[in-house]
């Protein structure tokens, strides 16, 4: 769920993600009064689905009561959970962990709970087996139980596409673009319909989409070293996305930014990259004006996958025994299905991916989409990418550059070389 992160979009209100995340002192959840009540904290960010299963776990645990604390935007996210992780103090109970990011904090397995002690160890069938591994350090602890995976689309607002004269169906409408090269034609012939509005939003999560579907190691290996220069496959994405910035496709908004959901909300760009966990943060921020307004077609390049969280137990928590208990039941298959229900989040339990339930979801929001189907094909064959301990620094500074290309403060080359100065001295490379 990541964020590229990601995942799962809530717009919960928020006055900073520090306050937010640094609202209990010592551990996430209060101590046990006489009465033996307690209170579980979660963190997470975006939309994780699990309202519902709150309720559900707190009806059958009389004495729990649960909190979640959610920050939209990983960026902001991340960096008050690595403090908290490091200070022994302010996380909660169960903390959300993203795909690009799980990395550095397995590599801080003595901060986290052996969920393996607490019976999670006969779990591995409920999970795609990756996302299983992904969630043990080197020494094979089990620190993260998995949530979602990404599965990919590209979502494309009918209104535009239909003023731009191009075709809506969304069969024709993913034969427009089978390759990225075809996406920016396509992109040049909306433009040059001249809607008022931009074919895309930002550059950004296109970088993550295309260099996340060539796998692999797109910027550190497992050894921790930058490897950005030698992958041809980031430097073609950077390649791609910036062509889209000189070409005059973007509308220039940074993701997650208040203006780049007043994009969505007022039709301001024609089509977004989706990751599954995305259609929630769509519908949710375009509202009932933006029914029907927006569908799913497949994404250029052919699948990948974009984001996915796992639920870890800090052992700062003065509850391990009940955080653990939670995160078994929010990432069991039937709280997977539950979520996917709530929000669209796409299992990892190849049990839930299979599940009726799934595989002939429509969603009518979407132009009753076949979603599950979509999403679902794909899923079962999907190989993990391996991000390094430094992603979300790195990450941080290719947004950073590719945001000064977009907004004509640099060319294409002077944002790859800041970027990569800036991902040298995150590595200690510089």
């Amino acid at each position: 769920m990541r964020n590229f992160q990601r995942r799962r979009w809530q717009m919960a209100a928020v006055a900073g993600a520090g306050v937010m995340l640094a609202a209990t002192a010592c551990g996430g959840g209060d101590s046990a009064d006489s009465g033996g009540e307690i209170t579980l904290v979660v963190d997470t960010y975006g939309v994780f689905g699990y309202d519902e299963l709150y309720e559900q776990f707190e009806s059958e645990h009389p004495n729990i009561t649960i909190e979640e604390r959610n920050v939209t935007d990983l960026a902001d996210y991340t960096p008050q959970l690595q403090q908290n992780i490091a200070s022994g103090s302010g996380a909660g109970d169960v903390v959300a962990l993203e795909e690009g990011n799980i990395v550095q904090f397995l590599a801080q397995g003595d901060q986290f709970t052996d969920l393996a002690e607490h019976g999670a160890e006969e779990l591995e069938g409920n999970f795609l087996p990756w996302k299983w591994e992904q969630g043990k350090t080197a020494e094979g602890q089990l620190v993260g139980l998995g949530t979602d995976i990404g599965s990919m689309s590209m979502c494309y607002n009918v209104g535009l596409f239909e003023e731009a004269g191009m075709p809506t169906d969304r069969e024709e409408v993913g034969e427009l673009w089978p390759t990225w090269d075809d996406f920016i034609e396509t992109g040049q012939e909306f433009q040059e319909a001249e809607t008022g509005a931009s074919f895309v939003s930002t550059i950004q999560p296109y970088f993550r989409a295309i260099a996340a579907q060539a796998g692999g190691e797109p910027y550190q290996d497992r050894e921790g070293n930058l490897v950005i220069e030698s992958n041809s496959s980031t430097q073609e994405a950077y390649e791609t996305v910036t062509t889209m910035a000189e070409e005059g496709l973007s509308a220039s908004l940074p993701i997650w930014s208040d203006e780049w959901n007043a994009g969505i909300q007022n039709n301001v760009f024609a089509t977004m990259p989706c990751p599954a966990w995305m259609l929630g943060h769509i519908e949710t921020t375009a509202g009932t004006s933006g029914n029907n307004q927006w569908d799913v077609a497949a994404v250029p390049g052919g699948g990948g996958n974009w984001g996915g969280s796992w639920l870890a137990v800090p052992t700062q928590s003065e509850h391990p025994e009940e955080a653990a208990e939670l995160a078994q039941f929010l990432t069991s298959p039937e709280g997977q299905l539950s979520a996917w229900n709530a929000a669209n989040v796409l299992p990892s339990s190849p049990e839930a991916l299979q599940s009726d339930e799934v595989q002939s979801f429509e969603r009518e929001y979407f132009n009753s989409a076949p979603v599950g189907q979509i999403y679902g094909e794909s899923a079962m064959e999907l190989e993990p990418v391996y991000f390094g301990p430094d992603t979300q620094a790195i990450d941080d500074a290719f947004r950073a550059a590719m945001e000064s290309v977009e907004q004509g403060q640099a060319s294409p080359d002077e944002g790859w070389d800041t970027a990569m100065e800036a991902a040298e001295r995150a590595t200690g490379e510089g």
